[in-house]
């Protein structure tokens, strides 16, 4: 008669060589590629500029829209321009990389 022998399965038994396992570590093991948890997109710094402006721009137009009543019509006129501004240069950050070449 033969007895099948029993393995040690590392996930019954608890972490691997008894050390405690962070959240990413317990992610890495359970990926069949690892690299799938560390591909980044490098973007140059005037386009994240580019995009922050246009969100921030946009985000101040509509408080300026907002703020359009009779009680506030400085601030909701401030704002607009601040948006209007900020968009601006938002798009001239995105921009400026495929105009100007070095």
């Amino acid at each position: 008669m033969r007895i099948a022998k029993i393995t040690n399965c590392q996930y019954f038994s608890g972490t691997p060589n008894g050390k405690k396992q962070s959240i990413l570590d317990k992610m890495h093991t359970y990926t069949k590629n690892s690299a799938d948890m560390n591909d980044t997109i490098i973007v140059p710094r005037t386009i994240f500029k580019g995009y922050l402006g246009i969100m921030t721009g946009t985000t101040l137009l509509t408080l300026g829209g907002l703020f359009n009543s009779k009680k506030y019509p400085k601030t909701s006129k401030s704002l607009t321009a601040a948006g209007l501004l900020t968009s601006l240069y938002g798009t001239w950050a995105f921009v400026r990389p495929f105009i100007v070449k070095d």
